[in-house]
């Protein structure tokens, strides 16, 4: 699939370039096409690629999608992230919200593949939890929900996933939730179908560019 396949696909919904593979010069060329959203996963690597980068294109919007050890937060909040994609509960949610001093946007992570390799939430726990995080956090701004979709070759089991997550989300949007973030690039097309606004994408992006 092109890259102007993958942006009439999602012209509808944000793209978020999952970047964690590349280098700085390749981000710049994904940038020249149009994408401005990228996500990293490792903290330091968002440091090093934003630090690079910000001073040449200075309208780069940074996402972290990776888990958050307690030990990078502060690394992280000095990055000002335009979204923190893993919130996996109140007890990461505390730790950061006592260091904020702005308001972070911010994403529920949810397991909705029920799969213990994946982090993110119990989906039977995700409503009272966001709840919980959005009465006790306020300097996180929780603006809605983000899951990876089931790890397998059965499309409906991923289907599965996709609208447990969009079923949480459509609860969550009388609390201000605007934000469904589902699909990679092994699946976003899916995701999209289920209800997505936001997704991922990194290996079909780049694949073209190295």
């Amino acid at each position: 699939m092109s890259i102007e396949e993958i942006l009439e696909q999602t012209k509808n919904i944000r793209l978020v370039a999952a970047s964690k593979y590349v280098d700085a010069n390749i981000i710049e060329k994904i940038y020249m096409r149009g994408i401005k959203e990228f996500g990293e996963n490792q903290v330091q690597a968002l440091a090093q690629k934003k630090g690079i980068l910000d001073n040449k294109k200075a309208d780069i919007q940074w996402h972290f999608i990776g888990s958050l050890q307690s030990n990078k937060i502060n690394l992280l909040l000095k990055q000002k992230p335009v979204l923190w994609h893993s919130c996996n509960g109140i007890k990461i949610a505390k730790a950061v919200d006592k260091r904020l001093d702005y308001r972070l946007d911010t994403l529920l992570e949810i397991n909705s593949a029920k799969e213990n390799s994946k982090s993110g939430l119990d989906p039977e726990l995700a409503i009272e939890e966001y709840l919980k995080i959005q009465e006790e956090c306020p300097r996180l701004n929780l603006c809605g929900v983000m899951s990876i979709g089931s790890h397998s070759n059965d499309t409906n089991e991923i289907a599965k996933s996709f609208d447990l997550t969009f079923s949480i989300y459509e609860k969550l949007q009388k609390y201000g939730a605007k934000i469904c973030s589902m699909g990679m690039s092994s699946d976003f097309t899916l995701a999209i179908k289920c209800g997505s606004n936001m997704v991922r994408l990194g290996s079909v992006l780049f694949k073209n560019l190295k």
